[in-house]
């Protein structure tokens, strides 16, 4: 097949190499497809839309060769070599790992050469872990900020999509990937080529880095109508302190009975169940993803004590809490200056 011709403009921009770059995306064990596909799509469509290979990738590992992600997927990386082979951006997908990832040194050694790191999702929170109180604003997936919050103190920790904190992104990754993607890649495309891969990509709007996430169930109002989403957010801005039901259906402006019917209709589950589901689901994630103790946990989604929380957990997930937590690996993150410098 013959080259795609170039635009005019585009065409003399690649040939001097100013509209060139390179990026490699740091990829671990159980990484997120979504992010990985969301970073390849978005480049290869730019690609396409300028008829010139712009934009190229390649994966890279602390464990190369054959890595599997979350679903299943499998690519063959290269082996991050120590303050070797930089791109000019290196893209962390996200994946739980239990080991110190392998990634951090290579980003502080990025951030020196003046190159720049995008950390997604799991990442940006290994690294909000290991930085401990990081001096600049800081964000990740919402999943992952309300524990945060509750086992130490961030006082630098946002909401947002993005924050760039002196050549160190992170970022909430997940289905805002692609819209970050494009951020990154602006600069090389003229307004109308901006728009244009929107339209391919079948973006509605793309939304700038510092707009907030919808972090709850009430965030999604074009799913339920204007009684449920005013409940749901009531419950998840009381998890801690959960509300009477009179007092919660008062606020919403329907009796008690009408509420019943709604979310029987629509979630065919109680207010009262669905409040308590929302405290399980957030003690979940303290269990899971921090080391406080039970009883914090307990008091800060509204149980009140262990007990209560046991029995809350194992009826939602069918495990107690003591046996979620040692399921799951958790070592705090640490990163050691000297040897970040070597």
């Amino acid at each position: 097949m013959g080259e795609r011709p170039p635009s005019a403009i585009t065409a003399n921009q690649v040939e001097n190499g100013a509209e060139r770059r390179t990026f490699e995306v740091f990829v671990g064990k159980r990484f997120s497809e979504l992010e990985l596909a969301a970073i390849t799509h978005t480049l290869n469509e730019a690609n396409d839309i300028l008829a010139r290979d712009c934009f190229s990738w390649r994966f890279v590992s602390g464990i190369p060769g054959l890595v599997t992600g979350a679903a299943g997927t499998m690519v063959r990386a290269e082996p991050a070599i120590a303050d070797h082979g930089f791109s000019d951006v290196m893209i962390v997908i996200g994946g739980r790992q239990s080991e110190k990832p392998a990634w951090l040194s290579r980003a502080r050694a990025m951030k020196r050469k003046g190159k720049l790191t995008v950390l997604l999702s799991d990442a940006a929170t290994a690294y909000i872990k290991a930085v401990k109180a990081p001096s600049a604003r800081v964000t990740t997936h919402w999943r992952d900020i309300s524990a945060l919050e509750e086992s130490g103190y961030y006082p630098n920790l946002t909401t947002r999509f993005s924050e760039n904190s002196d050549g160190i992104i992170t970022a909430a990754g997940a289905g805002a990937t692609a819209e970050l993607v494009i951020g990154l890649i602006a600069p090389q495309l003229q307004a109308s080529q901006i728009a244009e891969l929107g339209n391919q990509l079948l973006l509605h709007t793309i939304r700038k880095s510092d707009a907030e996430q919808p972090k709850d169930i009430a965030d999604n109002q074009g799913l339920f109508d204007v009684h449920v989403t005013q409940a749901i957010r009531l419950m998840e801005e009381t998890l801690a302190d959960p509300m009477p039901m009179a007092e919660l259906t008062a606020r919403v402006g329907l009796s008690t009975r009408h509420l019943e019917r709604v979310f029987r209709r629509v979630f065919n589950d109680s207010p009262a169940r669905f409040y308590k589901k929302l405290r399980a689901k957030r003690a979940r994630t303290m269990i899971e993803d921090t080391l406080m103790p039970m009883i914090d946990i307990a008091v800060a989604t509204g149980f009140g004590s262990v007990n209560t929380l046991s029995k809350a957990v194992r009826d939602e997930y069918g495990i107690t809490p003591s046996k979620m937590r040692t399921r799951r690996k958790i070592s705090l993150l640490t990163f050691d200056e000297d040897q970040s410098a070597k």
